[in-house]
C-alpha cells in the first residue's frame, strides 16, 4: 500500500478548505497525514471556531507561520520535511477534488519510476465565466500525457508546465533534486518541473485526476499576479530565457477570441482584450522589475512580504 501525505499551504482559509478536508477523507487511497502550513494563526482559528474540526480530523498537523515567514518554495519544503511518506500531494486550500479517485489517479502516474511529478486536471467552478472555463480547458485538456526532454521541440515551455494546485511527487526524486527552489515569488512548481525534465525525468499530466479550481480575477488582480509571474521568469533565465512563454500567451488569446466568436459571445471580446492588456503590462513589468523603482515594484506585486 502506498504511503501518501497531503501538504497544503493555507492563508485565510474559508469554507472551501473544510470541503477539501471532507473530500480528502473519502479518497480511495487512504491519506496518512494532512500537513497544513498555515500563515497567520488567527485566521485559521477563526475558521474552525465552534466546529468539531480537531475532533473530526485526527491525522492533521497544523504548523502556523507569520506572513513574513511565508515563501512559496521554502514553506512547501518545510511541509515536506514533516512527511516520511513515499509520495506526497501538494494542494492549495481552494482546490476541491471532483471525486474520490484524485489521489489514486495521480499515484498511477508516479508508479512509473521515471516520473518525478504528476499534476491534476483543473475544472472551472460552477458559475465561472466563459473566459475562465475556456482557460481551464486550454491549460488542462482531457488527455493524459507524460512530458520529457524529448518533447521540448514540440511543447516548448509547456513541457515544464505543472501546477501545485494539485500535484503528487515522488519523494525519492524530490530529495535527489533538492526540493523546491528555496526563495521564490511564484512558479516553484514549474521551476521544479523544469529541473526534473533537465535531469531526465518525466512530468505527468493526469487528466483523470480532477479538481475544481478557478478564479474570475479582476483587472488589477491579473496585473499583480502576472507581475509576480514575470519576476519569477526573470529570476530564472536558465529556464524561461531559453524557452520563452510569450508565444503561448498569444496563441491562447487568439484561440479564445475564435471560441468567443463561434459561441456567439463577441460582446465578451473587448473584456478579454482589456484583461489581456492588464496581464501583459503586469508580466512585462515583472520581467523588467530590476529596472523599476522599488516602491513601484512593491506596489505592483501581489506578494508584498517577498520584497521585505
Amino acid at each position: 500500500m502506498d504511503k501518501v501525505d497531503i501538504i497544503i499551504p493555507a492563508y485565510k482559509p474559508d469554507h472551501k478548505f473544510l470541503t477539501l478536508m471532507k473530500r480528502l477523507e473519502r479518497q480511495s487511497v487512504p491519506i496518512n497525514q494532512i500537513i497544513v502550513m498555515n500563515t497567520e494563526q488567527k485566521y485559521f482559528d477563526r475558521l474552525i471556531y465552534g466546529t468539531s474540526f480537531q475532533k473530526d480530523y485526527h491525522n492533521i498537523i497544523v504548523k502556523h507561520l507569520s506572513k513574513r515567514e511565508f515563501d512559496h518554495g521554502k514553506t512547501r519544503n518545510m511541509g515536506v520535511q514533516r512527511s516520511d511518506a513515499d509520495y506526497f500531494v501538494m494542494m492549495t486550500q481552494d482546490a476541491v477534488p471532483a471525486d474520490e479517485y484524485v489521489v489514486e489517479e495521480l499515484l498511477k502516474q508516479l508508479h512509473n519510476e521515471h516520473v518525478a511529478v504528476a499534476y491534476a486536471r483543473q475544472l472551472a467552478n460552477e458559475g465561472s465565466s466563459e473566459i475562465e472555463r475556456y482557460t481551464r480547458e486550454f491549460n488542462y485538456p482531457d488527455q493524459t500525457v507524460v512530458k520529457t526532454k524529448a518533447d521540448l521541440d514540440k511543447y516548448g515551455v509547456k513541457t515544464f508546465f505543472c501546477s501545485n494546485v494539485c500535484a503528487a511527487y515522488n519523494r525519492k526524486i524530490f530529495d535527489e533534486l533538492g526540493g523546491f527552489v528555496k526563495h521564490t515569488i511564484f512558479n516553484e512548481d514549474m521551476i521544479y518541473a523544469a529541473r526534473a525534465i533537465e535531469a531526465g525525468y518525466g512530468v505527468a499530466y493526469a487528466a483523470q485526476a480532477k479538481v475544481y479550481h478557478s478564479h474570475d480575477l479582476g483587472y488589477m488582480e491579473q496585473l499583480h499576479r502576472n507581475f509576480d509571474l514575470g519576476v519569477s521568469q526573470a529570476q530564472h533565465p536558465e529556464i524561461f530565457g531559453v524557452y520563452p512563454s510569450e508565444s503561448e500567451g498569444i496563441r491562447y488569446v487568439r484561440q479564445l477570441i475564435r471560441h468567443l466568436n463561434g459561441a456567439g459571445l463577441k460582446r465578451k471580446i473587448p473584456h478579454l482584450i482589456l484583461q489581456s492588456g492588464f496581464k501583459y503590462i503586469g508580466y512585462w513589468c515583472g520581467k523588467h522589475y530590476d529596472r523599476l523603482p522599488r516602491r513601484l515594484v512593491i506596489a505592483m506585486s501581489s506578494s508584498k512580504e517577498y520584497w521585505k
